[in-house]
């Protein structure tokens, strides 16, 4: 998969800035290994300081092999921990078909992935990490390199052609070497629809962009979205031994399904399902039943409903305020 590997180290080092391991503005001095590695690079020097938003830009616009390990160090201590690391997130996603051995994508014996694998490491990242699209989608860009002998100015320039070829392109990483030939992950976006297309092994760069292209552009002329807006619906629960006897729930969200454009959409039914009565505590988000939708019998999504608020748990000084408080309401009442 050459440089595609990057989309999982990329996901790594966004793993690692939002658990503040590391941090966008943090110093990183490059070592003699990440300077050593050949192939596509950026000319890292040994002892060099770049920042770790600057190494993004790095890997992320120009694929830098250099950028990836000086990362992969400052995350994990050394490449091979790195790795593991990868491997074991290839695992957590269910990637079946992968292994990586490097961070960076040279070719190299049992380094190796499939194309749905790469879509979905892909997936991940574009989801849990969209600030991705800040730095992949740079056409180009300055660095400035910071050695011994002084500052020198460098410019980025993207890898992924596709961004100046397709409208609709977002991204998202290229790869080539020798034995992997031509490899691209491409993300586009259209009509609030957004697609990944995975080429491997294309024997031109042309050919891989061209394929990328074709895909993408099935995918949009073929699909449209289903809505059901039902964000803002309220379903009554019933509350014992609570401060509250009842409380309100809503969907998490609206309800969204991918369909194929001509397929009869008019046959999908909803059916809800709410738990009648609950024993507080309840805390507020809990879930407390489902609309699950259907073409058929065939479920084809559902929507959790969510407590809008919590509720404690009647004490017995609470039902001897209760029982005062509606003593006193039939009092008033009786005008007494």
């Amino acid at each position: 998969m050459a440089s595609v590997t990057k989309v999982m180290t990329l996901l790594l080092i966004f793993e690692a800035l939002d658990a503040k391991q590391i941090a966008l503005d943090q110093s990183v001095s490059i070592s003699e290994h990440a300077a050593s590695m050949g192939g596509s690079q950026v000319f890292l020097e040994p002892g060099e300081i770049q920042t770790v938003e600057t190494l993004i830009k790095c890997i992320s616009i120009a694929s830098a092999n250099d950028g990836s390990v000086a990362l992969a160090e400052t995350v994990a201590g050394s490449e091979e921990a790195f790795v593991e690391r990868m491997n074991q997130k290839a695992g957590d996603l269910h990637m079946e078909n992968t292994h990586f051995v490097n961070c960076c994508g040279l070719d190299a014996p049992n380094h190796h992935s499939s194309a749905k694998d790469l879509a979905i490491v892909s997936r991940e990242l574009i989801t849990k990490h969209p600030e991705i699209f800040d730095y992949c989608t740079i056409w180009q860009e300055d660095i400035t390199h910071q050695t011994k002998k002084g500052a020198t100015p460098f410019t980025l320039t993207n890898t992924n052609k596709l961004l100046k070829q397709y409208p609709y392109a977002t991204g998202l990483k290229t790869g080539s070497t020798s034995v992997a030939k031509y490899c691209l992950s491409a993300t586009a976006k259209k009509d609030n629809l957004s697609f990944i297309a995975v080429i491997m092994a294309a024997p031109t760069p042309k050919d891989r962009f061209k394929d990328a292209l074709t895909l993408l552009e099935y995918g949009f002329n073929s699909t449209g979205f289903y809505t059901d807006s039902i964000k803002e619906a309220t379903y009554p629960v019933k509350i014992t031994k609570g401060v509250k006897d009842k409380i309100d729930a809503s969907p998490e969200h609206d309800f969204t399904f991918l369909a194929l454009k001509g397929e009869n959409l008019s046959q999908i039914k909803k059916k809800e399902m709410v738990k009648k009565e609950l024993q507080a505590p309840i805390k507020k988000g809990t879930v407390v039943g489902k609309i699950s939708y259907y073409i058929g019998d065939n479920c084809i999504g559902s929507v959790s409903l969510v407590a809008n608020t919590g509720v404690k748990k009647a004490t017995y000084p609470y039902y001897l305020w209760d029982i005062s408080r509606q003593y006193f309401i039939s009092d008033k009442k009786s005008g007494k």
